[in-house]
């Protein structure tokens, strides 16, 4: 133990502090100055959910690995864009994280849905296995594309979450398929999770008296993930005022990407520099103390955050928006919208009304969610392989 601690203190000196720089510091959607705001910063970066490899958690499946060293960094990353999602469904944008601070049990119910063994609802164990219905045995890497696609389809057992998850493919946004997934009147897992509307009438009809308490949500909370391609073999140009944007938003979760085969969870910008998390480090698997607690600082990155040059990212990413309400929607539509017309910005991907019809030409290579041709989807979207092609720039 005194040499774990003592390996993670010596870790606290080789990470570089904020450059002191006049260029503003944006941490998911959040806007900052290093000269007056470093402590904000740091405060902000420590609270993000960070997940990294653990050894000696049960085995996946019962019988494979009890480490993803080597191999989880992507599922981590993934996690980490999840929790993102998660903290901003239950705590709020505004919740940090402080050492020693008792925190609220919803805190504690986010966590416990990322921790390492088998009924947590996105545990390294689930996602690992989900992913083999994607064509990925246990402890393969995965690319940005599959680990959204095994999310989606988790999400759909985390009924306390109640979220909307849609994965935009062929580099297109559909708003109509959003609202009609969103508006799709699921009743959200208890009051807390949904405030009652004003009046008495439940939204499908059922009077009061027939027991049914739960309430109808009028839109469930949207998590939006887009995997793109900005480039060949290195990101082009032209994106990266664009990717800057992202961040900028109120509705991000930042992106999920890296190095060819090196996962990071990027959550801001400063200057030509991406700031980030990095799931690269092993610590051991955490249970719960014998008071049921779950010892948590694991789980907060509290030196500062990683940073490297934009320029160096790989251009297979997934970038991540989370919608709470309608309202929330409809701005993020409408700053997309606004960001086409920034000089020098290359759109990263479509925003469109509905469904544009050369997606039903059966001669187009259709990257829809569902497609069935997933080895294909998986080429044009993931680091892993080289051999993909790129349809529009």
């Amino acid at each position: 133990l005194f040499l774990a601690t003592l390996t993670y203190d010596t870790l606290r000196f080789e990470y570089e502090d904020f450059p002191e720089t006049k260029e503003p510091v944006w941490i998911l959607g959040r806007k900052y100055s290093v000269f007056t705001e470093k402590e904000e910063i740091l405060l902000d970066v420590t609270s993000r959910l960070w997940f990294t490899y653990r050894k000696n958690f049960p085995a996946i499946g019962g019988t494979g690995p009890t480490s993803d060293t080597g191999w989880g960094c992507m599922l981590r990353c993934g996690q980490m864009i999840f929790a993102q999602a998660l903290v901003c469904r239950h705590l709020g944008r505004d919740w940090r994280w402080i050492k020693g601070k008792r925190q609220m049990d919803n805190y504690f119910n986010v966590l416990n849905a990322f921790i390492d063994k088998k009924d947590s609802y996105y545990s390294i164990h689930q996602i690992a296995q989900m992913g083999v219905g994607e064509g990925k045995s246990i402890g393969q890497w995965y690319g940005p594309n599959t680990v959204a696609q095994v999310l989606k389809k988790l999400a759909t057992f985390d009924t306390w979450s109640s979220l909307a998850v849609h994965i935009a493919m062929d580099n297109t946004v559909v708003m109509e398929e959003i609202r009609r997934l969103c508006q799709s009147n699921v009743p959200c897992a208890g009051a807390a999770a949904c405030p009652a509307p004003e009046s008495d009438v439940l939204y499908n009809g059922c009077p009061e008296d027939v027991g049914l308490r739960e309430r109808f949500a009028p839109w469930k909370p949207l998590v939006l993930l887009i995997p793109l391609r900005l480039g060949l073999t290195e990101i082009n140009e032209a994106y990266i005022e664009t990717l800057k944007h992202c961040f900028m938003m109120p509705q991000s979760l930042g992106v999920i990407g890296g190095k060819p085969n090196s996962a990071h969870y990027f959550i801001g910008y400063v200057g030509e520099e991406l700031i980030y998390l990095d799931p690269h480090t092993t610590q051991p698997a955490v249970e719960p103390s014998e008071s049921g607690c779950l010892p948590d600082e694991s789980f907060h990155c509290q030196h500062p955050p990683c940073r490297m040059n934009i320029a160096e990212l790989d251009p297979s990413i997934a970038v991540g928006f989370f919608c709470n309400t309608e309202a929330d929607f409809n701005d993020w539509c409408q700053q997309i919208k606004k960001l086409s017309l920034v000089r020098g910005a290359l759109p990263m991907f479509e925003l469109v009304e509905r469904q544009p019809s050369h997606f039903s030409n059966p001669d187009v290579l259709n990257l829809t969610p569902d497609s069935s041709d997933a080895d294909r989807l998986e080429r044009f979207f993931d680091s892993e392989d080289e051999d993909f092609e790129i349809l529009s720039l």
